[in-house]
């Protein structure tokens, strides 16, 4: 199975830390990140993943080296010129998803023990084009599902804004993981270039095409996206790995 990592971000509300460290190499109880999120793809069976960076994009890359890619194949999609957004950093990565079979998409500084092997299950049996790690959790942005977990939407509770792609009697709000199972057929249905999210796509192409909800609420889940949330996610996993 393949996979992807999100690795390019800048990582700014984790600074000091990144003012000379990729986030993705920003330790949590001394191991990076990015290993973190490697070993845990191939502890499920994943053998080859694509990385895209971009701030100090040569550290990630000799880290990589260092560990000789964790003994699989492991491509870099290099972003350094611009960096893309999760729907272009997706799509300049599609050339390597070639075998026709789902796969991983996965943000370098989630950290979480979520059934991966459960979620890709789950994809599978319902032919969906996307599954959508989400989770019930206080946030600013929700997916809206109806009671067949399919998307229906998505709103911003600060904003106000809501958009609704297909109309359900009742819209269920689940706040985003970070985490997606992915068939590559999405790629023909993606027409943008350059630097775009993939969220605007997902609405559109909910409306003809089946993206589910993957709810995971039991277990550990954490965005390390601030130091803040790298503190609650050491102490956390610290007390619990006793």
């Amino acid at each position: 199975m393949k996979a992807m990592i999100f690795a390019a971000g800048k990582g700014t509300r984790l600074k000091p830390l990144t003012d000379n460290t990729p986030k993705a190499l920003v330790p949590v109880n001394g191991t990076p990140m990015i290993e973190l999120v490697i070993k845990n793809l191939i502890s499920i069976g994943v053998k080859e993943i694509i990385v895209n960076v971009h701030y100090l994009a040569d550290q990630i890359i000799d880290f990589l080296i260092s560990k000789n890619n964790f003994g699989i194949r492991i491509e870099i999609s290099d972003e350094t010129n611009e960096l893309l957004d999760t729907g272009g950093g997706l799509k300049k990565a599609s050339w390597f998803f070639n075998d026709n079979e789902p796969f991983i998409v996965h943000n370098v500084d989630v950290i979480s023990n979520i059934d991966l092997k459960g979620m890709i299950d789950f994809h599978n049996k319902n032919k969906a084009l996307a599954t959508l790690a989400v989770r019930k959790r206080t946030s600013s942005r929700y997916f809206l599902f109806n009671n067949e977990k399919e998307l229906c939407g998505w709103e911003n509770t600060k904003t106000s804004e809501k958009i609704i792609s297909r109309s359900s009697e009742k819209y269920t709000s689940l706040a985003f993981s970070g985490i997606h199972v992915i068939s590559p057929t999405i790629f023909k249905n993606i027409k943008q270039e350059g630097k775009f999210s993939i969220v605007q796509n997902y609405l559109k192409l909910s409306k003809n095409n089946l993206i589910l909800a993957y709810q995971h609420d039991k277990g550990y889940w954490f965005d390390i996206g601030s130091s803040k949330k790298l503190d609650v996610a050491e102490k956390y996993i610290n007390l619990n790995s006793v």
